[in-house]
């Protein structure tokens, strides 16, 4: 077997461009097969049709057919979050000119954990953070895997600056990574605060403020997973300013808002924070991982100052060498910033503005459809591209069959949510492309699905 070619040097335009096209002849073929917006058949049929397709994974000499079938493979056994029918989590189709940027980073392969393996992207990185910080209203971003990585960041940068002894204070509401990361930081555990209607309480949140001891962090959030829902930002940020808590807010759903000039007021107070958590990956139609903390004071990053001879020495620093390693938890580190950087020069903050836009409206026609259904019952207008409805009449238990019925057809994919002690169909509309045949698709997909 002679020496397999490269993905960068003067060679690689004439390697990646044939595979470039099985890759993408491939896709189209798995997308035929699973013929839907997932696999049918459940974890098994999935697990099956895989293991038989990939055969030995590692065998004593190579296939080099092995491209294809495994790209086919994964297609076919993949949820298509571009199928209309695929609208349960915020799990973005990601932009063709995106996903085309992300191909340079895999070829160039920088790191940005020291200038001397990313020249020019860590320069990119620096122009693209700044700008998304002054849009929510900081300073400065850091990028990250996405919401997860974003507040635990936020906590550990709270907890640097308070104290080990910071009390974390989030509503009933708040997403479960904020629990998670002041267990995996050592912090006491989380103060849930009552969030009536699916929103953090202002009132609540005084309460628990003058109850409990400080130094405190408050988070709240702008769209929550489970409905989309925005908390009262300019009151809780005036709680908070009371009180002398410091205030973080995960808007890892919410944040794509900022784009649009009709939904941005939606995020009134979010410049109050002392952090904030976007991520692209949701309303920003980026691949994974697009996601950013933002932060207002810039001096906070100090924290995660660290020294490694090889990577930022410093005579190194002195002499001028940007200094990588405090801008992430990570060491190795993909440039993940290029393809947000395309996305905003070719879009513009209008034509991301207009993408949210649309998103927006699906949703509020979606929600017409159920509101006007005699056998569908409307949660409540949606708040920004999420719906919550469920068969009149249906219990939880039948609920949660219709749901897995459909999965396990293939047939669609819908999320789930339990607010008001209630289990809802979640459909959460993040595809541009939807037009008005694929939104009474989704209206009928209770019907014939609801166990007797």
């Amino acid at each position: 077997m002679s020496t397999p070619p490269l993905a960068s040097g003067p060679e690689a335009t004439d390697a990646l461009r044939p595979l470039l096209t099985t890759v993408l002849d491939a896709l189209d073929a798995g997308r035929t097969a699973r013929g839907g917006p997932l696999p049918a058949g459940g974890p098994d049929a999935v697990t099956a049709r895989l293991t038989a397709a990939v055969g030995d994974v590692l065998p004593e000499h190579g296939d080099p057919g092995a491209l294809p079938t495994l790209v086919r493979a994964l297609a076919e056994g993949s949820a298509d979050p571009a199928h209309p029918l695929c609208a349960a989590h915020l799990h973005c189709p990601p932009l063709a000119v995106a996903t085309a940027a992300d191909l340079a980073v895999s070829a160039l392969n920088p790191s940005l954990d020291s200038w001397d393996q990313a020249p020019a992207a860590s320069t990119l990185e620096t122009l693209v953070t700044r700008a998304l910080a002054r849009l929510a209203g900081l300073t400065d971003a850091l990028v990250t895997t996405g919401g997860t990585e974003s507040n635990q960041l936020a906590l550990l940068l709270a907890r640097e600056t308070l104290g080990p002894g910071v009390r974390l204070l989030c509503g009933t509401n708040a997403h479960h990574s904020l629990t998670r990361a002041a267990w995996l930081l050592g912090l006491p555990a989380p103060v849930r605060v009552p969030a009536p209607a699916g929103t953090l309480d202002p009132a609540a949140l005084d309460t628990a403020l003058t109850a409990v001891p400080g130094p405190h962090l408050v988070a709240v959030t702008a769209g929550t997973t489970d409905a989309g829902l925005i908390d009262p930002l300019p009151e809780l940020a005036a709680v908070c300013a009371a009180h002398g808590a410091r205030l973080h807010i995960d808007a890892a759903y919410g944040g794509g808002l900022l784009f649009s000039d009709r939904h941005r007021p939606r995020l009134a107070g979010l410049d109050a924070a002392h952090t904030v958590t976007l991520d692209l990956h949701k309303l920003g139609w980026q691949p994974v991982a697009a996601g950013l903390l933002a932060v207002r004071d810039p001096a906070d990053l100090t924290a995660l100052h660290q020294h490694a001879d090889y990577l930022n020495a410093d005579d190194d620093t002195e002499a001028g060498l940007p200094d990588l390693l405090g801008r992430s938890l990570r060491t190795t580190r993909r440039p993940d910033v290029l393809k947000i950087a395309v996305t905003l020069k070719t879009l513009g903050r209008h034509g991301l503005g207009t993408l949210v836009d649309q998103v927006c409206d699906h949703a509020h026609a979606f929600a017409a459809l159920v509101r006007d259904h005699p056998g569908l019952e409307l949660r409540a207008p949606p708040t920004i591209s999420t719906v919550l409805y469920r068969p009149t009449g249906a219990t939880d238990t039948a609920v949660a069959r219709i749901r897995r019925r459909l999965l396990t057809d293939g047939h669609a994919v819908l999320g789930r949510a339990r607010l008001d002690g209630r289990l809802w169909l979640k459909t959460t509309l993040l595809n541009p492309h939807t037009r008005p045949h694929d939104l009474t698709a989704l209206l009928h997909l209770p019907e014939g699905n609801t166990p007797a």
